[in-house]
């Protein structure tokens, strides 16, 4: 799956449906149960939408909020998104209105421990990335065992307990839409063959009527974990009957377990997700900074683009106006517009005048730009044009672009040097506070010097 993220932009639109609060329990279930599944960037996610939807008075957002709150670009946002949908945490609606979009984000509770251990898929998901002390350490931290073997059930169901009684309300009074649960996750059993799988069952041996709609689905994630076909499916069934002619769940998932390990491996089964690309891209040791320097553009907010160029100080608000008109009002891709910045300031003496940044914006967005090479490389070509508007706008000749000279076959391309420097302020703001710490220390004994007091 390959540019996933241009589902979505920084412009678009979302609303946020809490139809719940988190208890502290969840939390810790979403911590140590659903973040080795995810990693941290889906939770980060889940969370910052919870606590955004709370306030009940919110307006609707855009992700360019997302993107500077968890300081990811849009790419990482959509594939956050996407794991949490497949997990069962967060559900989402999409609106197309010309071309805007605007999404709906509905979070779901996380399955409680019990359910969640009941689960082929997910259960044998988190023992695959924890191994097998951890997993049993957290089994034995959130499901308390009961030994239920020779207790018989006697719970009265509904019908047993009340019965309708007829009255003249409206039909229509009883109509509700029929939604999904939320305690469970988006996985479509239908897919498996179950015709197959029964056509080489008879009913003498396994009725029909043993393969409930639970006992379904769990075959389906069983043959879908374990890569089974409909016919290995068969020989697991009746591996997992009892002498009741019963198939449970746990059989069940014992069975597959040892028909795996005796005819594929003795390795458990991992999962991994779709969208991850195998096939790195071969970058040529020539191009590496520039090529560094492109995807640092594109993959970056806007705002840290500023605060890097300005080395590492905050940029000023009507800079960051600038900057988040460019990507919510006008829909300008984030390479673009870092690109557009880093552009201005370079050729401005680190001025961000707005008459020429919007020239130059308006110019690329008919030229319809959507890479942060495609910027680059018109950058360069455009260059005299630009200087003439910038001349123009200015009224005085200033110094000519240094980072987006024209390329020639025996010049190299020069990477400006506040993107090496980007990382070195939060070096010297450490620095500066031991340093701090050592000139105190120095004092304090002098002090004490001269008080005639030995230290300690």
């Amino acid at each position: 799956m390959v540019h996933l993220y241009k589902e979505i932009q920084p412009a678009d639109h979302f609303e946020i449906s809490l139809p719940h609060f988190l208890s502290t329990n969840e939390r810790q279930l979403l911590t140590l149960f659903y973040q080795p599944l995810t990693g941290a960037e889906p939770i980060s996610l889940y969370l910052t939408l919870w606590a955004e939807g709370e306030d009940i008075h919110s307006s609707p957002m855009t992700h360019y909020h997302l993107m500077n709150v968890l300081d990811a670009p849009i790419g990482k946002i959509f594939e956050a998104r996407i794991a949490l949908e497949a997990i069962g945490l967060l559900r989402t609606w999409r609106k197309d209105e010309g071309e805007s979009r605007h999404f709906i984000y509905e979070l779901n509770r996380p399955l409680d421990a019990h359910t969640f251990f009941q689960d082929p898929l997910l259960s044998m998901f988190l023992f695959s990335k924890i191994g097998e002390q951890a997993y049993r350490k957290l089994r034995k931290r959130f499901v308390k065992q009961i030994n239920k073997d020779a207790y018989k059930e006697i719970s009265r169901s509904f019908i047993d307990v009340y019965k309708p009684v007829h009255t003249n309300v409206p039909k229509d009074f009883f109509h509700t839409d029929v939604k999904r649960s939320n305690k469970e996750y988006p996985f479509y059993y239908e897919q498996f063959d179950f015709n197959l799988l029964m056509s080489g069952l008879s009913e003498q041996l396994i009725p029909s009527s043993s393969i409930t709609l639970e006992v379904k689905e769990v075959i389906a994630k069983l043959a879908f974990l374990y890569q089974l076909s409909p016919l290995d499916m068969q020989k697991v069934v009746i591996l997992a009957l009892d002498d009741n002619i019963h198939i449970s769940k746990e059989r069940l998932k014992k069975a597959a377990a040892d028909y795996y390990k005796l005819t594929v491996s003795k390795d458990a089964p991992k999962l991994q997700k779709t969208f991850i690309q195998t096939d790195a891209p071969i970058i040529q040791e020539k191009n590496s900074k520039e090529q560094e320097l492109q995807h640092y553009l594109e993959t970056t907010p806007p705002i840290q683009v500023l605060r890097d160029i300005n080395n590492g100080k905050e940029p000023l608000p009507s800079s960051v106006q600038i900057a988040e008109d460019l990507v919510v009002k006008h829909g300008m891709p984030v390479g673009v517009v870092n690109v557009l910045l880093e552009y201005v300031m370079l050729t401005t003496d680190m001025k961000l005048p707005q008459k020429y940044v919007e020239r130059i914006a308006d110019h690329w967005m008919r030229k319809n730009l959507k890479t942060a090479k495609e910027a680059m490389e018109l950058a360069r070509t455009e260059r005299d044009k630009y200087t003439k508007w910038k001349n123009e706008n200015e009224q005085k000749t200033t110094t000519s672009t240094s980072s987006y000279k024209k390329k020639n076959a025996a010049s190299k391309e020069i990477v400006p040097e506040w993107f090496y420097k980007r990382n070195e302020q939060k070096n010297e703001s450490t620095q500066s506070k031991e340093t701090t710490a050592i000139d105190f220390e120095q004092e304090r004994l002098k002090i004490l010097k001269k008080l005639g007091v030995q230290d300690g």
